[in-house]
């Protein structure tokens, strides 16, 4: 798969959260508003600096997160 290179992760930027080009735009904003049935070309009118691209990235970043698995630590 390729790599998400559009997905960036930045502490001064929406709180480290996982961002569409180190813009103000979470992955999950976006993954939100597909999940909610706005079609590719909605989203792109309501964020006219985002590509298609940016759109397929978060949403292959939300599938990835969906799948990770976080097991507590076990004490030694």
């Amino acid at each position: 798969m390729k790599a998400l290179d559009r997905i960036t992760f930045n502490s001064n930027v929406m709180g480290g959260r996982a961002c569409i080009r180190g813009l103000r735009v979470t992955a999950g904003t976006i993954a939100g508003l597909v999940a909610t049935g706005h079609a590719v070309a909605e989203i792109l009118k309501l964020y006219p600096y985002l590509e298609a691209e940016d759109i397929t990235q978060a949403l292959k970043y939300a599938a990835w997160r969906a799948e990770e698995i976080e097991m507590p630590l076990q004490p030694a």
